[in-house]
């Protein structure tokens, strides 16, 4: 083998040098290798960027998990990349939200597992699942700019002239700002049920979108309804009159027979008053009647008159057949 201090020192060099450039690279590019780095990369798409930056967290219930890779404008959103390594599931209904990280204006990704199933590596996570956050410290840096622009002197003058005029004003004026300022707490301590409210309305709203063609329907067969209802309004008006007048002779019949059904009535509950003491006699009456008309109708039954046989009564001499 040929000693180390007899080779070429440029071609020692070069590679030295190439072993050098491979290891910076290494270094600077070890979160994608496989055995230091590695991850899936999903992708995610927002209405704005929001502040977001290459480089920022991807937390999952707040816990790191990766770092955004690229941030590219495709058409009017935004195309966010990023790279996680994690054990969690993510379902195939996940949702992906910026959040502000420091009040300073640090931004983070937060991704929030839903859904059955499993997120496919290289997925896009689309708008209607994503959500931008409002930028706290473009309000501030706005609102900063826009008080600039305030003329403090006329604010002074106009805040001098509003406490004297509410200094003179009558007290009924005081008392309905005083009605509006309790009026202003009761709503804001009410908060949660006038939310509850709107999401009410809100599900209103959406059934009565989706049952649009319904309404619609329903408003033709009401306009069919009323159409037969005024063809037919003569009829109905006929009806009404014949019905005002059947209780108009009713009316007058009952007037002129009260007379004659007071006394009816009143033998009518006398004579139901006898049955009911003699419940018991029509009772057994009753049950004694069917032999009898059994028996009687033998006895008619063969033409007008009675058929009746009398056991051991001797023949009357000079009829014939004997006596029947």
């Amino acid at each position: 083998m040929k000693p180390f201090r007899e080779r070429n020192p440029v071609i020692i060099g070069a590679l030295s040098i190439v072993t050098i450039v491979l290891l910076i690279t290494a270094a600077m590019r070890a979160q994608d290798l496989p055995l230091i780095g590695g991850g899936d990369t999903y992708y995610a798409n927002f209405t704005e960027a929001g502040g977001l930056a290459t480089g920022d967290e991807v937390r999952i219930a707040g816990v790191r998990v990766g770092k955004i890779n690229s941030i590219e404008l495709q058409g009017d959103q935004v195309h966010v990349g990023f790279k996680i390594k994690t054990d969690a599931r993510l379902g195939a209904q996940t949702k992906a939200a910026i959040q502000v990280k420091t009040i300073l204006g640090s931004m983070y990704l937060a991704l929030e597992p839903q859904g059955g199933g499993t997120l496919a590596k290289d997925a896009t996570i689309p708008t209607s699942r994503t959500s931008s956050p409002y930028n706290v410290v473009d309000a501030f840096t706005g609102l900063a700019k826009t008080s600039g622009k305030i003329d403090t002197n006329q604010l002074a003058s106009s805040l001098t002239t509003l406490a004297n005029l509410t200094r003179n004003t009558p007290q009924s004026f005081q008392r309905a700002l005083r009605g509006v300022s309790a009026l202003s707490q009761v709503v804001a301590s009410r908060d949660e049920q006038v939310n509850h409210l709107l999401k009410s309305l809100d599900r209103v709203s959406t059934v009565l979108d989706a049952r649009d063609q319904d309404i619609v329907s329903l408003m033709h067969a009401s306009g069919t309804l009323f159409n037969a209802l005024l063809k037919r309004r003569v009829a109905i008006h006929n009806l009404l009159k014949a019905t005002v007048t059947l209780s108009t002779q009713l009316t007058g019949l009952v007037r002129d027979s009260r007379a004659d059904l007071k006394p009816a009535l009143t033998h009518l509950a006398n004579v139901v008053d006898i049955l009911n003491k003699n419940e018991d006699n029509v009772d057994n009456s009753l049950r004694l009647m069917a032999p009898f008309y059994r028996v009687f109708a033998s006895t008619l039954g063969n033409g007008p008159w009675f058929d009746s046989y009398i056991y051991n009564l001797p023949p009357i001499p000079g009829l014939k057949g004997g006596l029947s």
